[in-house]
């Protein structure tokens, strides 16, 4: 049913994405699908690598270090942006197609009332691809 996951990936809060990079390998072994992590990093320094050529080559070790785990066959991406934050759901959109994803396996948190006025990345890009998404939610304690 599915032949290629995208995860997006923030290196530098691994453990908040920990619960969606269990389910990304359980789902890729089920569907036999390759996986590939997607990151979006600025053009300038910060706190994982100084350049995206730097970030590009540690996201591609995680990558590897994760097929180590699930098995399947990774690919990884790093996507600039002069404002990472602010275009992260138009860039994930992008790269959903970019990397012919048919399945976004992502991190979310419990509904809030501030998703009115700020509204959850995985809400976003749901709606405006054709991609399935699945969002995870953080595990209780």
């Amino acid at each position: 049913m599915f032949n290629k996951i995208m995860v997006p990936v923030d290196l530098a809060h691994i453990e908040v994405i920990e619960p969606s990079l269990k389910v990304v390998a359980d789902q890729a072994r089920h569907y036999d699908a390759e996986i590939c992590y997607v990151a979006v990093t600025a053009n300038t320094p910060g706190s994982v690598a100084r350049t995206p050529e730097e970030y590009q080559q540690k996201l591609e070790a995680f990558a590897q270090e994760r097929a180590k785990v699930h098995g399947q066959p990774v690919s990884a991406r790093v996507i600039t942006s002069p404002d990472p934050i602010a275009d992260l759901d138009d860039v994930l959109v992008e790269a959903i197609d970019e990397v012919g994803a048919d399945l976004v396996i992502m991190p979310t948190h419990p509904p809030k009332h501030l998703d009115i006025v700020i509204p959850s990345h995985g809400g976003k890009v749901a709606t405006h691809t054709t991609a399935s998404i699945f969002l995870v939610r953080p595990g209780k304690d």
